[in-house]
């Protein structure tokens, strides 16, 4: 794991994101493919963080959120910590704020990362 990584407890397998997402796991390679998802080996099999799934779906605002960062040159690692570290300028962590619905201004601030 990174120094300073957050800590993020719940993580989904390929099988785990399948089963919640009602799909197959091709479909799940083909979402993770495409950057509504993403994940990471730090734990040891690939995974994705549970909080990218709600109800039942990807979040809906994670996909232009994952490309903006990887314009930025972002590893998949560093897309998943940035979400999950406290982000001052937004006063909670950029995942919660996506949750809340606030898309634009979490793209605002990755924008600026470059």
């Amino acid at each position: 794991m990174p120094e300073n990584a957050p800590e993020i407890t719940d993580w989904l397998t390929i099988p785990d994101l399948a089963d919640a997402l009602d799909e197959t796991p091709g479909r799940v390679r083909r979402l993770l493919d495409e950057h509504f998802l993403i994940g990471s080996r730090r734990n040891g099999a690939f995974a994705v963080p549970a909080a990218f799934i709600v109800d039942g779906r990807p979040l809906s605002s994670l996909r232009g959120t994952i490309i903006a960062l990887q314009d930025v040159a972002f590893s998949d690692d560093e897309v998943i910590d940035w979400l999950f570290t406290e982000e001052d300028t937004l006063g909670r962590t950029p995942i919660a704020a996506l949750l809340d619905g606030h898309k634009s201004e979490v793209r605002r601030v990755a924008r600026t990362l470059a």
